[in-house]
């Protein structure tokens, strides 16, 4: 638990305690950006809360990679503009993929926002809080030359959760054809290992036994005389830590030396997140992708060839702009030949700024929504198909808390399936080992 109390005998500028809420949309990267803003909050006298009516600053953390959150991160603005018109007093802002995409745009629509705030100001966000606090000045802070900032640490924020995340580069130089990342995330810019690695001991010390290395590009990290595979075994030498992860990854980046990790790093999970987006040379390379599909499944093999149980999951996209019933035909055929655990899967949606969003042979929508759909039941019977083999196996799984199905404990297993179970004895933190009886979509019971 926070001593929110000491922190505020550390108040400096500020003259009463005040309280935030933040609320995160979108992908991990901006969960590990909310968390790093409530620590900077809480350091220096601020007091979290749940209830956004109640607090003195609300943050909303957006994402504009794709249009569903992009959606639902304006939907909430909605509400929370409407409690600010209830109390002008309230701090509102908005940070992340979308405030560095909107910038300006954003004051001239919703007039009542305070700060708008892209990624890599975070750094800067205490200064921007108390110009608005001091002068109510509006601003507009979208500077993408900012290196990542190194979180403070903050005594006990982590406590109570097993699993965290360690930011260990940012941005992206792909320019894939479809994407904004490069627009709104900057430049790729790795982290020093030193700060890696005291970050990874910080969440050790408040009892985190998993943690995941992020990046938009995470394999491409590159400092001095380090490469990726290097820091990735470097950090899962840590004391302490049980389990490592990364994401999200670029096949052009994924080398012999990344995946021999699998074999020769005990706590590295046999998981892999691996984005193939589509099935079709063609359309990879209206996407500007940079490998072929004889080049991901070449991975593929190889991977599985170090790493036999390996999981693998993947983004897939349908309805690129051109793509034909036979590139779609050629994408299910990808699905069909390497059988992923599971796809986050999506229809392609037109991202300002890009260069597909000028490009002509746009798919319905209608026919977007069909081919998603016979993605998807095809993914699905393969999820199921694949879980069900556990059955009757034993796996061992890092417990991290109370299920939300009664009276149960649920944590995840090495391959990243998440596993609920009874075990009187068992304790948040433990690695179990249990049997499976039962397999669904989502979930395994044991």
């Amino acid at each position: 638990m926070v001593n929110v109390f000491e922190s505020l005998i550390k108040l400096e500028n500020i003259n009463m305690y005040h309280t935030f809420y933040i609320k995160t949309m979108g992908c991990q990267m901006n969960e590990y950006d909310s968390d790093h803003l409530a620590m900077l909050l809480i350091n220096n006298g601020w007091i979290p809360e749940d209830n956004p009516e109640k607090a003195d600053l609300i943050l909303i953390n957006t994402c504009a990679v794709r249009a569903k959150p992009e959606q639902k991160a304006a939907s909430f603005l909605g509400r929370m503009l409407a409690i600010k018109r209830k109390n002008p007093e309230i701090i509102l802002a908005v940070s992340g993929c979308m405030a560095q995409n909107e910038g300006v745009n954003f004051i001239k629509r919703f007039p009542q926002l305070d700060l708008v705030m892209g990624p890599r100001e975070i750094g800067r966000f205490l200064s921007h809080l108390q110009q608005i606090r001091t002068q109510r000045k509006r601003i507009i802070a979208t500077d993408l030359q900012f290196p990542p900032p190194r979180p403070e640490p903050c005594d006990g924020f982590f406590e109570g959760r097993i699993t965290g995340f360690v930011s260990i580069m940012e941005g992206c130089n792909n320019f894939c054809s479809y994407c904004i990342v490069p627009f709104v995330r900057g430049r790729e810019i790795s982290r020093p290992p030193g700060d890696i690695i005291a970050e990874v001991q910080n969440l050790i010390s408040d009892g985190v036994k998993d943690i995941t290395l992020l990046g938009q590009n995470v394999m491409s990290y590159s400092w001095e005389n380090r490469d990726f595979a290097s820091i990735l075994r470097e950090v899962s030498q840590t004391e302490g830590l049980m389990r490592v992860r990364f994401t999200t990854s670029h096949p052009k980046d994924l080398s012999d030396k990344v995946i021999q990790c699998f074999k020769d790093i005990d706590n590295l999970c046999h998981h892999l997140h691996l984005p193939f987006q589509a099935g079709s040379n063609a359309v990879l390379k209206k996407m500007k992708r940079g490998y072929t599909r004889e080049q991901y499944l070449e991975l593929i093999t190889r991977l599985r060839e170090v790493q036999p149980d390996i999981a693998l999951t993947s983004d897939v996209m349908v309805g690129f702009p051109g793509e034909s019933e036979k590139d779609f035909e050629m994408t299910l055929d990808m699905i069909r030949q390497v059988q992923f655990d599971n796809l986050f899967s999506f229809k392609y949606s037109d991202r300002k700024g890009t260069i597909a969003y000028k490009m002509n042979e746009k798919i319905e929508e209608t026919e977007k929504t069909r081919r998603l759909k016979v993605l998807q039941d095809l993914q699905k019977k393969i999820t199921l198909k694949k879980n069900t083999l556990l059955k009757g196996v034993d796996i061992e799984v890092l417990v991290e808390g109370q299920s939300k199905k009664g009276r149960q404990m649920t944590g995840r297993s090495c391959t990243n399936k998440i596993v609920n179970f009874t075990d009187e004895n068992c304790k948040i933190g433990d690695i179990v080992k249990v049997k499976i009886k039962e397999c669904f979509f989502n979930s395994l019971r044991a």
